[in-house]
């Protein structure tokens, strides 16, 4: 009777450590995610910070090369947004 007992401790401890580890890898997934959410945000604000830089050089410039070359630019960045948002 004794053996029987000691077994099913035995089983319980073993569910309560998988359990464990199931909301710890729970727990990490969320970190993970919330990490890679902040990281996209910041990259979003860096894109929007250099189009604001490109159309205010775009406002000032008269030389036309200049201005092919930033409007390129312009859509560069926006293509990138697109993919993030």
């Amino acid at each position: 009777m004794a053996n029987g007992w000691e077994s099913k401790s035995v089983e319980a401890q073993q569910i309560d450590q998988q359990e464990q580890i199931r909301s710890q890898e729970v727990v990490d997934e969320k970190e993970r995610l919330g990490r890679l959410k902040a990281e996209v945000a910041r990259k979003v604000q860096s894109l929007q910070l250099t189009r604001a830089r490109i159309r205010e050089q775009l406002s000032r410039t008269s030389n036309e090369r200049y201005t092919l070359l930033l409007n390129t630019e312009l859509q560069e960045i926006d293509g990138e947004l697109a993919k993030l948002v």
